[in-house]
């Protein structure tokens, strides 16, 4: 769906510097910011998005080594080590789960 509109909108000089302030923290133009305040999705957020992209990348390097330990646990050739290391692993996992939930949840 193509942008077609344009709206025109008076503000303050107090507002005005408010709204330079915030679109500068956020590194958008006026526009996304304006579009962001009317669907406030939180993947609209560049510290979210970075933060939800950084959540992912680690869990996958997580579950590549939680893989490696069922395997193998698979070929009888699991330890003690590997319960340690995925304990550890899913402790990890929870704890940068709820670090990000806390932080969109300030959002």
């Amino acid at each position: 769906m193509g942008m077609s509109l344009r709206k025109a909108y008076r503000l303050t000089e107090e507002q005005n510097a408010e709204l330079q302030e915030k679109v500068g923290e956020l590194g958008m133009t006026e526009s996304e910011f304006i579009r962001l305040l009317i669907t406030q999705r939180p993947k609209d957020y560049p510290e979210i998005r970075q933060m939800l992209n950084g959540l992912i990348n680690e869990v996958n390097r997580i579950g590549v080594n939680i893989n490696e330990i069922v395997h193998n646990n698979n070929s009888v050739l699991y330890s003690d080590s590997d319960k340690t290391r995925l304990m550890a692993y899913m402790q990890k996992l929870n704890e940068m789960v709820n670090k990000a939930v806390t932080d969109i949840g300030d959002h």
